[in-house]
């Protein structure tokens, strides 16, 4: 499985078909980073400054959320448990939920809290009960951005407060917000398109101004600090497709949320989706060496959406190459092949193919039939 966490992270940046190149022109943002992510492939459809380390101020809460959820899941935690609140998670500073010292809060109270209100308290009562303090979850969450392919950040608390050592960038970004709706849609469907959360008697709306103005838009987080600036993470579904929008260091708040529409919009207007392969569809079975099968099956871990240039769908080709010698044990989610994709007879980008069922190694004599036959092969 923990290949398949790196399936978008490994995509490259590849360049659209000369003809594409009569699309019009991404448009600029005032904003010091940007990156437009087709959800279904991983194509990077717009960018400007996508590597640039930045500070991520409240968008550290989805790496934040991404592992309470990972707790969920495992059972270490539960949505109805009640969680203490410490000293600490009461005096965090910055935006809040207004829990209390001494007093026991919901985990899903605490998530909505987390998510909704942007709270910095509920995320280090989350921190303590899932990792027994905020500085164990940190250290959880840089080596979860690892396991992802979030090689270029670095987490110190699970707030997003500032720190010299915590940093982050669109791509990384991108990668963990993408992983999140994969790995844990019914909680994201579930939380990130709530528009307001009322604890302790005081109502707070969702900073997040899109869940308002359009109605596709369903998550996910904004962050803000001076260093920062204001930022968005945006996520919309339209028909089929889902469009990941990172907008990083705008000027205000209404800049955020208009710079992201703009760019949401682009995405969705300029490019058409084409489905190829749905979600662990067979699409070719792959010759295994040394495994307790014969073969392998290949596909994509997710329903395989590719956007392509208004007008270009029916001209799309794709072409599997496989890895060979693939020599068992395979494992879930691992790589074995390569979907060429091609537009009217030019390349247009090469995609990951992965094992859609895990190949156990063969035994000993198995394994040593097969060395000998490898050997005329």
């Amino acid at each position: 499985m923990r290949k398949l966490h790196t399936f978008f992270a490994a995509l490259l940046c590849l360049p659209l078909l000369a003809a594409a190149q009569q699309m019009p022109t991404p448009p600029a943002l005032a904003a010091k980073s940007w990156l437009l992510i087709e959800s279904g492939s991983g194509q990077e459809l717009a960018a400007q400054a996508p590597d640039e380390r930045l500070e991520p101020a409240s968008l550290t809460k989805l790496m934040t959320a991404y592992l309470t959820f990972a707790a969920l899941k495992q059972g270490t935690i539960k949505l109805d448990q009640m969680i203490p609140v410490s000293e600490k998670a009461w005096k965090t500073q910055g935006s809040r939920m207004f829990i209390q010292v001494g007093t026991q809060v919901k985990v899903e109270d605490l998530i909505k809290g987390m998510i909704v209100q942007s709270g910095n308290d509920a995320c280090v009562a989350l921190s303590e009960a899932v990792a027994g303090s905020e500085e164990n979850f940190a250290q959880m969450m840089s080596r979860e951005a690892q396991r992802l392919g979030m090689k270029a950040s670095s987490f110190r608390n699970s707030t997003g407060l500032p720190d010299p050592q915590h940093y982050t960038t669109a791509r990384d970004l991108a990668t963990l917000a993408g992983a999140l709706v994969r790995d844990f849609p019914e909680d994201y469907a579930k939380f990130y398109s709530l528009k307001e959360f009322r604890y302790n008697n005081i109502t707070q709306p969702n900073r997040n101004r899109l869940l308002w103005l359009d109605p596709t838009v369903d998550g996910m987080k904004t962050g803000h600090t001076d260093a920062a600036g204001y930022c968005l993470i945006s996520s919309a579904k339209r028909g089929p497709r889902r469009l990941l929008s990172i907008v990083l260091g705008t000027a205000s708040d209404g800049a955020r949320t208009q710079e992201s529409l703009k760019l949401l919009n682009y995405g969705f207007q300029f490019y058409d989706a084409v489905q190829l392969y749905t979600k662990n569809q067979t699409i070719s079975s792959i010759k295994v060496w040394k495994g307790q099968e014969s073969i392998a099956k290949a596909g994509f871990a997710s329903d395989f959406i590719l956007a392509v240039p208004k007008g270009y769908g029916p001209k799309v080709k794709a072409e599997l190459v496989s890895q060979q010698p693939l020599v068992a044990p395979v494992a879930l989610g691992q790589v074995v092949g390569t979907m060429k994709v091609s537009i009217d007879g030019k390349p247009y980008g090469d995609y990951p193919v992965v094992a859609i069922e895990a190949v156990p190694a063969a035994g000993f004599f198995g394994r040593m039939i097969d060395t000998i036959r490898m050997w005329f092969n």
